[in-house]
């Protein structure tokens, strides 16, 4: 009897978990797909500037450490 319980009450909490997510889901605001693309363009575009930088940083001072022999 206890586990049929233990069952129901895993149930309804399910169902309400459930129940509480669709409502949150409908209050979110969705960005468009324009918004999208735009700003997966623009941290592209910035992750690879800065991924140039360290880049030539790493020539700079492996040239500047091969001065020092």
């Amino acid at each position: 009897m206890s586990n049929e319980k233990t069952n129901k009450d895993f149930k309804e909490k399910m169902i309400t978990y459930f129940k509480g997510v669709k409502t949150e889901w409908s209050k979110v605001s969705w960005p468009t797909r324009k918004q999208v693309v735009v700003e997966t363009v623009i941290v592209l575009i910035v992750v690879s500037f800065f991924t140039l930088v360290v880049y030539f940083m790493d020539i700079i001072f492996k040239a500047l450490l091969g001065l020092i022999k």
